[in-house]
């Protein structure tokens, strides 16, 4: 028997759904198995829905076939996930540093947020982005 918090349960499903979609290409196995039948997109350049999900996904896969993400961290709280990647292959030549956040409901995606910046030249301190 396991006793594994809501919030691991959700974090593994995100993962794994995120996984399967960016990196493996397997947009529609992953949705069908990750994401509810409403999925709420506040992402401006997604339409909403799991078709605007599906679609979005792709593009994303089609303009940018060399991008390859690093997840340096995943934050659970409830229902709520976070991803915290580095992306290269994107926009900026020093990669982009991505931050996912989903809302999983009875074990289902169904709500996601993001942001993206550019991994800039140079910083005023010595911290990295991630």
């Amino acid at each position: 028997m396991t006793t594994e918090s809501i919030s691991e349960q959700n974090k593994k499903t995100v993962l794994t759904f995120y996984k399967e979609a960016h990196f493996d290409g397997d947009v529609d196995g992953a949705i069908a198995r990750y994401v509810g039948d409403t999925y709420i997109q506040h992402t401006p350049a997604a339409e909403d829905g799991v078709e605007g999900l599906r679609a979005y996904i792709n593009g994303f896969l089609t303009s940018f076939p060399n991008a390859k993400g690093d997840i340096r961290r995943v934050i659970a709280d409830g229902d709520i996930v976070a991803v915290h990647a580095h992306w290269t292959g994107l926009i900026s030549p020093n990669g982009d540093v991505g931050v996912d956040i989903f809302r999983v409901k009875d074990g289902k995606l169904v709500e996601h947020w993001d942001v993206i910046a550019s991994v800039p030249d140079t910083s005023k301190n010595q911290n990295t982005m991630f």
